[in-house]
């Protein structure tokens, strides 16, 4: 508290009837009681006046409690939210819980949701709460349509006062009719997003004027986010099902047969356990090499064999490649790879069947996996954009959140910014590459316990350092691997290690600040595909960091002269200084110290052995006079 709230602070009897107040939570209308008891019982005017300032401080502290019950009921409410679709069984009921809390904590008379309808070519209410009007709540709107409409155009939320008197979005007799039977004035919509496509809106509405706040705003969005993953969740589920229900028939059909039949259901069965256990792909294709008596491989859609892959996927088949069998593994139009089966020349038709069936369940596999990797991912990125923002200043709920993710702030860290410098033929192409980084920064994250986030046209990453690793060898490293993941260079700049990151979050934004400088610097130098710290720029390092180190640039610089020095009590520096301030020569140098030239060579000759053989090129010369001159400045008494 500052000096001026201290000197202003009311005295302790003021702040009695308010502290009991607060205590057992009385509304703010009750605050006005001490002041007007103080009044009728004619008090001194300064005792009113103290009573007053009371009740400001008082109305303060009371608002300030609310404010963290509303933030804390909104993080339960998202958690619970979470919670259901973890354990997603009924897609109503969670979308419906949704609405009624996104309803609940906005505070508005209705909160509803709708989803498009590719098939039909237009939108419709999907779910309501505290909706009264029939016509509203079985409306169906063309795309483009109403703010809805508007949303889902610019994937952005959109807020009106007053909803008739609004014309930034299209208005139509049916939805404004439904609008009006409601009598709703007041709306907010957030757009549902599944990747990059909009598959609804998500909206919140008073019958009165009302101005959303940009809290508000947010928070509808995060639960238009968990409303978008459990309709995707379910999707998934759903899709899963089928792909159960379909071996199950294929069971059905081969049950008629001998050994044949008895393999099938072994591979369904085996199948079904896996999906159902969360097995990877490598298990399913085990399963069916056992079942089929052959060897059964996954391989990716860039080393299966070309031609046979695109058969297989035109004609929805296993087909014969050579000696080798090859099933495609797809989801829509994308190509995931194939299961090729060797050793088996001969297949039946049921046999042909499950190498088809197991193709589709690795697919749903792979698609799991992505989802689930794509979540995580998504999670890291808000984590560390965050930090970078510096938003989320409770050490104890960022702990957390890292937690959860198997990261551990307290640890030493470097953050790295990366990007790629290869050339790309168009905006799609270049799109492309960066999706290609983001996503192996991401795994990259996730392996070394660390967070990544697409920032700036590139990707940042937060790394925990190893005990006896550096920022410079923790750069090349990542450059390599990315370079690698992504097949063309990346470049990588580190900031030197941070620590405290619950503590002080804003070290992440200046780390990330430094770690760009380096990047940049590494660019112009013609340096693509490499990676560096501050550090390993000599002299230029100390413009690149984001805190000027001089003492360590002096150390690394001249650091074993000036320990030699003190070990043997020589005056080394002294000789050096002498050396350059003669222009580098031996002979200027004995008449200025008054020696004899060979004491000066033996003298050089042992600088030359503390500080390496290249110590008098241009680059390590200037770097070490720079040193020189700073070691100066922080030591008067050598002057």
């Amino acid at each position: 508290m500052s000096r001026d709230h201290v000197q202003s602070a009311p005295s302790a009897g003021a702040e009695a009837p308010y502290l009991a107040l607060l205590a057992r939570d009385a509304p703010a209308e009750a605050y006005e009681q001490p002041v007007l008891l103080a009044r009728a019982e004619g008090r001194p005017a300064d005792r009113i006046a103290v009573l007053e300032e009371a009740k400001l401080l008082a109305l303060r502290v009371r608002a300030e409690l609310e404010g963290r019950r509303r933030r804390e009921a909104e993080l339960s409410a998202l958690f619970e939210t979470a919670h259901d679709l973890a354990g997603l069984r009924d897609l109503d009921a969670v979308l419906q819980a949704i609405v009624q809390r996104a309803r609940s904590l906005l505070g508005t008379d209705v909160a509803y949701l709708t989803l498009n309808d590719p098939p039909r070519g237009d939108t419709y209410m999907r779910v309501t709460e505290g909706s009264v009007s029939a016509r509203f709540q079985q409306l169906r709107l063309g795309m483009g349509e109403g703010l809805g409409g508007l949303v889902a155009q610019t994937t952005r939320p959109y807020v009106t006062d007053d909803y008739f008197k609004d014309a930034r979005f299209q208005h139509t007799l049916t939805i404004d009719s439904g609008v009006r039977d409601e009598g709703l004035v007041a709306i907010l919509g957030v757009p549902l997003m599944l990747g990059p496509h909009v598959i609804g809106v998500l909206f919140a509405a008073d019958r009165r004027a009302r101005v959303f706040e940009r809290a508000q705003i947010a928070l509808l969005g995060s639960f238009a986010a968990l409303a978008a993953a459990a309709i995707d969740t379910a999707n998934l589920l759903t899709e899963t099902r089928a792909a159960l229900a379909g071996l199950e028939h294929a069971n059905e059909i081969i049950r008629d047969g001998s050994a044949v039949i008895e393999r099938a259901s072994d591979v369904h069965d085996r199948l079904a356990e896996l999906v159902l256990r969360g097995g990877g792909v490598h298990d399913v294709a085990a399963a069916v090499s056992e079942v089929l008596d052959g060897t059964v491989e996954f391989t990716e859609a860039a080393a299966a064999p070309a031609k046979a892959l695109e058969a297989s996927r035109a004609e929805g088949h296993a087909v014969r490649h050579g000696s080798a069998w090859i099933a495609v593994v797809a989801a829509g139009g994308e190509l995931l790879g194939a299961l090729v089966l060797r050793g088996h020349p001969g297949l039946d038709p049921v046999d042909q069947r499950t190498l088809e069936r197991a193709a589709m369940v690795t697919s749903l596999l792979l698609l799991a996996r992505r989802s689930a990797a794509e979540a995580e991912q998504r999670v890291r990125g808000e984590l560390l954009d965050d930090l970078l923002d510096a938003r989320d200043r409770d050490s104890r709920l960022l702990r957390e959140r890292a937690a959860r993710l198997h990261a551990d702030l307290d640890a030493t860290h470097v953050v790295l910014a990366a990007r790629l410098d290869g050339p790309a033929a168009d905006a799609d192409e270049e799109a492309a590459a960066r999706r290609r980084l983001w996503s192996a920064a991401s795994h990259l994250a996730a392996t070394r316990h660390g967070l990544a986030a697409a920032r700036d046209g590139g990707t940042v990453l937060l790394l925990p350092l190893g005990a006896d690793g550096s920022a410079t060898e923790l750069a090349l490293r990542t450059a390599r691997e990315l370079g690698t993941a992504v097949r063309q260079p990346v470049t990588v700049g580190a900031s030197a290690p941070v620590t405290d990151l619950t503590t002080r979050p804003e070290t992440v934004a200046a780390a990330y600040a430094e770690g760009r400088r380096c990047l940049d610097a590494l660019h112009l130098l013609g340096r693509a595909g490499d990676g560096a710290a501050a550090e390993d720029f000599g002299f230029l390092g100390l413009l690149l960091a984001g805190e000027r180190d001089v003492a360590g640039f002096v150390d690394r610089t001249v650091g074993p002269v000036v320990a030699y020095d003190e070990r043997r009590g020589t005056d080394l520096l002294c000789t050096l200084d002498a050396y350059f301030a003669c222009g580098m020569s031996p002979a200027r140098t004995k008449e200025a110290l008054h020696v004899h030239v060979n004491t000066v060579a033996q003298r050089l000759e042992r600088v030359g052995r503390l500080l390496g053989g290249e110590w008098q090129s241009p680059a390590r010369a200037l770097e070490i006079q720079l040193a020189l001159r700073l070691h100066r400045l922080a030591s008067p008494d050598r002057r």
